[in-house]
């Protein structure tokens, strides 16, 4: 039997409503998030989490660099959006969507903690010289398959997802579960068809049920 882990990312308050670079309809992942937790809980399916852990002081903030948000640049000699401060370590804003199912999450792993270099994937920085401990984690664990959801599907969810096909796992992506920040009008769209062309399986939350029985 194959063993499986959900995965959450980034399902914290500065991605939801109201928060500091909110993602429309953020909120409404929450509750795909606690149907899948239930389901994942009642077959004994791993469930983990990440979380954007920025120091005050991140490069990628636009306030660092002194220019206005969502305009484009270079970080640690890398293509970078300067994106408004957001998931500050210990601030409200990086915790976790208050009403998210947290007492199921076994391990949390956090991203983004090197000021001079951002971190949209689970796994890696955005140039792949560091790893998190969550590929360890899942390995330790005979994990190879992961159900991915979370925020935003056109950066984080997406780096995560296609690096955890570089790293040989199985990826089931449940698009109900995700929403976009939309810079550009068909950025989500064209994010899920790039998972889905290297080779993750799209469901919606009632599709993968379905399938799975």
């Amino acid at each position: 039997m194959t063993a499986r882990a959900l995965l959450l990312v980034d399902l914290q308050n500065d991605f939801c409503a109201g928060g500091a670079l909110s993602v429309p309809e953020g909120d409404s992942t929450v509750d795909v998030a606690n149907a899948l937790i239930e389901w994942c809980q009642a077959r004994d399916i791993r469930i983990v989490a990440s979380q954007d852990w920025h120091p005050a002081n991140h490069g990628s903030f636009a306030s660092v660099q002194g220019t206005e948000p969502f305009t484009q640049g270079t970080l640690d000699g890398l293509p970078q959006t300067w994106w408004p401060d957001h998931c500050v370590q210990h601030t409200e804003g990086a915790e976790l969507h208050q009403l998210l199912n947290k007492k199921a999450i076994e391990a949390v792993f956090y991203k983004g903690e090197n000021p001079t270099i951002d971190s949209y994937s689970a796994f890696f920085d955005n140039g792949h010289r560091q790893k998190t401990a969550l590929d360890s984690w899942l390995r330790e664990r005979g994990v190879s398959e992961l159900i991915v959801m979370g925020l935003a599907t056109d950066y984080c969810v997406k780096f995560t997802t296609l690096d955890a096909l570089k790293l040989g796992y199985d990826v089931n992506v449940i698009t109900d579960g995700c929403r976009g920040v939309n810079l550009q009008p068909q950025d989500s769209a064209r994010a899920f068809m790039e998972m889905a062309t290297e080779g993750a399986t799209l469901y919606t939350l009632d599709d993968w049920r379905e399938m799975q029985g």
